[in-house]
């Protein structure tokens, strides 16, 4: 799941997962940290998600997949757009 908050300024993404989706640690990766593994993990919340939250000018594109273990690359459905290089959002 993906939110989106826009302001002025900055646009936050929000990247979730339902917990039981999530086997073992999960990063997110793309354009916005120069797909650096590791960089943004996706942290237990008491909701029943893991997830983590970052922020970007508006009006960039972010192309992203998430990372799981054993090196599992997987795409969010809920994304604007998914390609085969990954999934789109449009902050």
């Amino acid at each position: 799941m993906l939110k989106k908050s826009r302001a002025a300024s900055a646009t936050r993404l929000t990247f979730a997962l339902p917990t039981t989706a999530v086997d073992g640690p999960v990063s997110v990766v793309g354009t916005f940290n120069d797909w650096t593994p590791g960089a943004h993990v996706l942290r237990r919340r008491s909701n029943g998600t893991s997830s983590v939250t970052v922020t970007v000018p508006p009006g960039t594109v972010v192309r992203f997949r998430y990372l799981g273990e054993h090196g599992r690359w997987f795409d969010d459905d809920t994304a604007d757009e998914v390609t085969p290089e990954g999934s789109l959002v449009h902050a």
